[in-house]
């Protein structure tokens, strides 16, 4: 039987590595942003994420002991928490604009719902990240809606990158093992309110920038599913930290 405290380490463990995993993929485009300034940009956005992640596993380690570094170079798959939605490959530039606005609208929402959390420190970290997500949520509604209503080949790109994500979006909103224990105890917002607000969010941002919002029902995967591209993902990450185990800083 899971109890409070090991809910919440859990949920703590997802939100940290869906952050982690998105950063990884976001930085994975330095270098090569159609734009210069806009390569900038998702490169302080993928800062902004691993920052989240950070946070998100300092409270964990108030509570367990852990290790953040340790947690984030050290654990293989099958021991993350993280999304397939953020697994995924970044893809082409429609993909990962895309991707990163419907995962800020989620993540906006749910922030916005926690700031009031009775967990305190869940409750601070809350508070600390919602406007720099409100933000990042501007940003790339306004990609959206540019590459939406752009080109014809823009917007085809878009929509591709909307018939993968759309379901898979589904898995932000699973309950973990013990999310009702969280939710008794006010540590955490409703799931099913937030997927409700982001639903209606996101569904007029997508139709208003020319975009077909899919009706298909998704598969509800569990956080311990993991699509074939985090353990690749993972080897990358990791390689460097992993090059000397006994390392205390690089």
């Amino acid at each position: 039987m899971t109890t409070l405290e090991e809910a919440l380490i859990a949920k703590l463990t997802g939100l940290a590595d869906d952050e982690l995993v998105l950063s990884h993929r976001n930085a994975e485009w330095v270098g090569h942003a159609p734009i210069l300034e806009e390569d900038i940009a998702l490169a302080n956005l993928a800062q902004d994420e691993l920052g989240h992640a950070t946070l998100w596993l300092s409270v964990r380690g108030a509570l367990d002991g852990s290790d953040a570094d340790r947690l984030a170079y050290f654990r293989d798959a099958a021991e993350f928490r993280s999304s397939r939605f953020v697994e995924m490959p970044r893809g082409d530039w429609a993909f990962t604009l895309l991707r990163q606005f419907l995962f800020d609208a989620y993540e906006a929402l749910w922030l916005d719902a926690a700031k009031d959390s009775a967990h305190v420190p869940l409750r601070d970290v809350a508070q600390k990240m919602l406007r720099e997500e409100k933000f990042h949520l501007r940003h790339t509604k306004i990609w959206v809606e540019r590459l939406g209503l752009g080109t014809e080949e823009s917007n085809r790109r878009t929509q591709a990158a909307l018939d993968v994500l759309w379901p898979l979006a589904a898995q932000l909103f699973v309950e973990i093992p013990g999310e009702d224990l969280l939710l008794q105890a006010g540590y955490v917002p409703n799931l099913a309110d937030v997927r409700e607000k982001w639903t209606a969010l996101v569904t007029a941002h997508l139709q208003a920038s020319g975009l077909t919002v899919p009706t298909t029902t998704p598969p509800a995967f569990s956080r311990q599913e993991h699509s074939e591209h985090l353990a690749p993902m993972l080897r990358e990450m990791q390689e460097v930290a992993r090059a000397d185990e006994t390392a205390l800083s690089w």
